[in-house]
């Protein structure tokens, strides 16, 4: 289409899109020195799962920005909301698994879920989210609030616990603010995003079509790590809570 070229490139076409590779040398020289220094950190700190933790999400990182996914994400909204998942529901908790963990105030955890709400929020209304599509600043401005509000939610979560209240319920409000926003562009009555007009027709799909694909994927898959890390707590709650009658 015809304007700004967007990160990764435009949208390639079915055919092209296992070609469309990111080698930007800045961003392979910055993943080059994230993965010296968070290894090394890890190294000094003994290994062991904080090492495994970040590789894990150094190389989700990877994957999102290298691979064909990050121009496949120009193409079609449903893949960038997709790419937008992985960021924050899988590199971000590893990342913060391979933090050292901190102490937070009260308002440490609800402050980090509302924040990591409003980021998400904000970047999947159709001014901000098409204006990063316009402009690389906008668009990594867009990629770091992101990632930084979730290692941020992620590192909360753990400073309290999941199974404590307040782990549940950020959880919970987590689950509830992805699955109305994914409702919201699901049932959207005309196309959002004005970008992806002209960029999904190659892909055999209407740009309606592929906005309600992203917004299943936000409503459904979106939540499941946070249900998934919920179910997980309680299953340990009620283990306790056996172990204990018991005794």
């Amino acid at each position: 289409m015809d304007g700004p070229i967007p990160y990764c490139g435009p949208g390639p076409r079915p055919g092209e899109a296992w070609a469309s590779w990111n080698l930007d040398p800045v961003l392979l020289a910055g993943l080059a020195l994230l993965l010296t220094a968070g290894m090394g950190r890890a190294a000094l700190r003994g290994g062991g799962r904080e090492g495994a933790a970040f590789a894990a999400g150094w190389a989700m990182l990877a994957i999102l920005f290298v691979s064909p996914i990050c121009a496949m994400a120009s193409a079609l909204f449903s893949v960038r909301v997709a790419h937008h998942l992985l960021l924050i529901a899988v590199a971000a908790p590893l990342l913060a698994a391979a933090l050292p963990l901190a102490r937070t105030g009260r308002l440490g955890l609800p402050l980090a879920t509302l924040v990591q709400t409003v980021v998400v929020w904000v970047w999947h209304a159709p001014a901000p989210y098409d204006a990063a599509l316009g402009s690389y600043a906008i668009y990594w401005l867009m990629q770091a609030t992101l990632l930084g509000s979730a290692v941020a939610f992620w590192m909360s979560l753990r400073s309290v616990g999941a199974a404590s209240a307040a782990g549940a319920s950020a959880l919970l409000a987590t689950i509830v603010q992805m699955g109305l926003l994914g409702a919201i562009i699901t049932f959207a009555p005309r196309p959002l995003y004005r970008y992806h007009l002209a960029t999904t027709p190659p892909w055999g799909l209407t740009p309606i079509e592929d906005q309600q694909l992203a917004g299943l994927l936000m409503w459904v898959p979106g939540a499941a790590p946070y249900a998934a890390v919920a179910l997980v707590a309680l299953a340990g709650w009620l283990a306790r809570a056996r172990r204990d009658r018991a005794a």
